[in-house]
């Protein structure tokens, strides 16, 4: 098993997550007056808000982004992945940077970049659990976030995975726009389910590895929701749903993140916490050891195997090693038909579409205006 789930309550939390990123992701793609509001409105009321409550309003330290999600990388996630919506909707629309040839490359780059990030995540990752143990057979390090982390080859095994899953991307600047009245959807037909599947199973085991209290809902839940959009309703346009799911959902817990630690719809934790459920120890338990080893600058020593020995949890990895090695191997194979097709057309696959032909393509290009 990959989770601990115990309660019908922590299922429920995972159908409303899922349900409201894709009911929110058709009001903020299907009309610009919908996309302008969630991604551009939003996002600014709220900037106004985390300065508030950081200068004192709001309740303060104790208001629930600053107590609890108040590192660099929750704001960086959110903006980063805001920003790449905008981008989106100027292509889509053709308007400001839209317009310019050369912009065709944002997607590609943004994408890019946010897999760099969370690669050097997994590195970090393997290199404090060798700095604790001198090996890479797993040690557990307590993180910036409040989150105990298993760190072990499998982080490195998922790394080699992100950064051959960004290869992975072809066709790069043949971007259009929807066909439909509105102009709902930036399409990239070469975008194809052997990306979406390969991103899907690297990023996936990116949260579960270092995110794991939250992979409930930002792995499972987010990732899950455009694919799922993309298999039955929106085809071709699976890249800029993920960037508008994942930019709601940071919005969300960064001003609701006590949905997710506490109470009925907390996050169910993964198996490498063995025991934990059973045991009683909750999402919350975890985080709260988590940050307060992290605060005493012992976050990368052996005070958190030690805090995590005395919560009665035993490690298992073994999911963590078995997921990892499943995204490698799919990645492998999906760049692997990239360069077979690529060779067989004698053109470069990242200017050019490769997977002209197949029946993915196809139906996403059908989508788009002529």
């Amino acid at each position: 098993m990959i989770f601990q789930i115990s309660n019908l309550w922590q299922i429920l939390g995972w159908c409303l997550v899922f349900a409201g990123l894709i009911i929110m992701n058709e009001i903020g793609r299907r009309t610009k007056t919908g996309g302008m509001i969630i991604f551009v409105i939003i996002p600014a009321i709220l900037t106004v808000y985390f300065i508030l409550a950081h200068v004192g309003m709001f309740g303060g330290a104790d208001n629930p982004t600053v107590a609890y999600m108040d590192g660099w990388f929750h704001y960086f996630k959110l903006y980063a992945a805001d920003i790449g919506c905008v981008g989106f909707m100027m292509i889509k629309y053709k308007e400001g940077l839209g317009k310019q040839k050369w912009f065709a490359w944002w997607p590609w780059f943004i994408v890019s970049a946010n897999i760099l990030i969370a690669v050097v995540s997994d590195l970090e990752s393997a290199v404090a659990a060798y700095g604790i143990t001198g090996d890479l057979t797993g040690a557990w390090w307590a993180s910036n976030e409040g989150v105990f982390i298993y760190g072990g080859w499998w982080n490195v095994v998922n790394a080699i995975a992100g950064v051959i899953n960004i290869f992975c991307m072809t066709g790069c600047v043949h971007l259009y726009t929807s066909n439909d009245k509105n102009k709902s959807d930036m399409l990239w037909p070469d975008m194809t389910v052997w990306f979406i599947i390969a991103y899907d199973l690297w990023n996936f085991e990116y949260t579960y590895l270092n995110l794991p209290t939250h992979t409930w809902y930002c792995g499972f839940a987010l990732l899950l929701a455009p694919t799922f959009a993309n298999a039955l309703w929106n085809k071709g346009a699976w890249i800029q749903n993920r960037a508008n799911t994942l930019a709601i959902w940071c919005m969300w817990a960064q001003v609701v993140p006590l949905f997710q630690l506490k109470g009925r719809f907390a996050a169910v934790l993964p198996t490498v916490y063995g025991g934990a459920t059973s045991a009683g120890i909750t999402t919350m338990d975890l985080y709260s050891q988590a940050i307060s080893i992290y605060h005493a600058g012992q976050g990368k020593t052996a005070a958190a195997n030690e805090a995590i020995a005395a919560m009665g949890i035993t490690a298992d990895p073994r999911m963590q090693g078995f997921v990892a090695m499943v995204a490698l191997l799919f990645n492998i194979l999906c760049i692997s038909v990239i360069i077979k097709r690529a060779i067989k057309m004698g053109k470069s696959p990242y200017s050019n579409e490769v997977f002209v032909g197949t029946k993915d393509y196809e139906e996403a290009l059908a989508r788009a205006a002529k």
